[in-house]
């Protein structure tokens, strides 16, 4: 199993959650295809909605949910999307109470990886969020 971070606006993480779906890089493939049923996928939206204000916080969890990389047509949008099983009963957690835990952001300039998604998540930072969005920190 590996562990992802997708990274989207908090809008749009609710929006997939509510459709049980993840939509990465405003819908490009590269990102989703690189994921495998059961990986673990945490999000981090950087703001409320695009160009929005700043939110910085882990707010959804899931498991990949099939291999299936699929299109949606939403008119003149097209994008690709991935079904995923999310955990309602996760809380989310602000980047600045784990931010000392994570190996994510242990590295200098370690937001500029916080700028695109997915980003691949070692196994303690894929605990480390897990516990901490399940309230056992």
């Amino acid at each position: 199993m590996t562990a992802w971070l997708g990274i989207a606006s908090a809008e749009h993480v609710r929006r997939g959650v509510e459709l049980g779906i993840a939509q990465i890089g405003h819908g490009r493939r590269a990102g989703l295809v690189r994921m495998l049923l059961g990986d673990l996928l945490v999000h981090y939206p950087p703001r409320e909605t695009l160009g929005g204000s700043p939110l910085q916080g882990f707010t959804a969890i899931g498991r990949i949910a099939d291999e299936e990389v699929w299109q949606e047509d939403e008119g003149e949008f097209r994008p690709l999307r991935r079904r995923v099983d999310y955990d309602m009963s996760v809380q989310p957690v602000a980047l600045e109470v784990v931010r000392e835990d994570l190996d994510l952001t242990s590295g200098p300039h370690w937001g500029h990886r916080l700028r695109r998604g997915p980003v691949e998540l070692t196994t303690s930072d894929a605990g480390t969020l897990s516990a901490a969005m399940r309230g056992a920190r």
